[in-house]
């Protein structure tokens, strides 16, 4: 019979971005494996109703009755200036690891509270740029694939805050940012182009490609100028609202894509590395590969975990 590997630590990780709260109850053992002991999700930081310690103490408060007062690592938009507490920027070229040097501690009733670091990042053209929790996911994926620490690869994080990273021999050289997912949200629910939708209704493929190869391929297609096309279509093509809903995204996402390929920092390589929920990484892929690009998926709650057991196993190994 194989015998269980003995447990390092427990703790609890929150992935605390701008739209959702992700909360994992976690074991570490000392072969490095993450078994999740529970896992709940609340509200992001831009959604919250009350307060920020308040939210946090009722969701996680059941897991202390259960396993007690455990450690807990945040990391995300929570950390941001719009966040609990603002932690430091960390510029960049830099080691994703480097962010296990620099958390900030919060003592808050049962619970010790770090919170990790974000990164920052100067642009040509003196522009700015800064991330908060894919940094972890980026440490995540180098855990998991000890191969992305060689060469040059260009990584590609989609959601409310799309994130393209130029990764050269394990360091973070460049990133930008593109606010494809909360654009896409915004223009649902806070604009003419789309009537309210069920929940129900299912994503059309077709009417998203469409959307994509118009931001792709058409010199004209200037993003402010096509965006208004997802309610004129409706109006005069038949499109549904269904179908509407898809389009839109495509055309954020094609135009998203289209950017990156122009950009000054990197050039575009033969393959990117997606780290996101399966859906998004679904969109991203189907774009990319119709333009000949190859991509490789990562799961972006594998990586995450990945990324919070090095903060863990840090945080162990530090010194009182």
């Amino acid at each position: 019979m194989r015998q269980q590997e003995p447990a390092l630590c427990c703790y609890i990780a929150v992935d605390w971005g701008t739209s959702h709260l992700r909360a994992y109850c976690c074991q570490l053992a000392s072969n490095g494996e993450v078994t999740v002991l529970g896992s709940l999700t609340g509200p992001g930081v831009k959604k919250v109703q009350t307060d920020f310690k308040s939210t946090l103490l009722t969701l996680i408060n059941p897991w202390l009755t259960q396993y007690g007062p455990l450690p807990v690592y945040l990391a995300g938009q929570i950390g941001s200036s719009i966040g609990w507490l603002e932690t430091a920027y960390l510029a960049c070229p830099i080691r994703p690891e480097q962010i296990l040097q620099h958390p900030q501690s919060l003592a808050c009733e049962h619970y010790q509270i770090s919170i990790m670091p974000g990164l920052s990042c100067r642009l040509p053209g003196q522009q700015f740029d800064a991330m908060r929790g894919e940094e972890l996911q980026i440490l995540g994926l180098c855990q998991l694939y000890p191969e992305y620490e060689q060469g040059e690869h260009l990584l590609c994080l989609p959601g409310t805050h799309t994130k393209w990273v130029l990764l050269r021999d394990g360091v973070i050289e460049y990133f930008k940012t593109a606010l494809t997912g909360e654009l896409f949200d915004l223009l649902c629910h806070r604009s003419v182009l789309l009537p309210k939708l069920p929940q129900t209704e299912p994503f059309c493929w077709h009417s998203f490609a469409r959307g994509a190869a118009l931001s792709l391929h058409q010199q004209q297609a200037d993003l402010l100028h096509t965006l208004f096309s997802v309610r004129s279509r409706q109006l005069f093509a038949g499109d549904s609202a269904t179908e509407g809903r898809a389009y839109l995204s495509g055309l954020l996402i094609g135009s998203d894509i289209k950017a990156a390929m122009q950009a000054l920092e990197w050039q575009f390589p033969p393959e990117v590395v997606l780290i996101g929920n399966p859906m998004l990484r679904q969109c991203f892929s189907q774009v990319l590969t119709s333009m000949a690009i190859d991509t490789v998926s990562i799961d972006v709650t594998a990586a995450t975990l990945a990324g919070f057991a090095r903060v863990a196993l840090a945080q162990q190994l530090m010194p009182d």
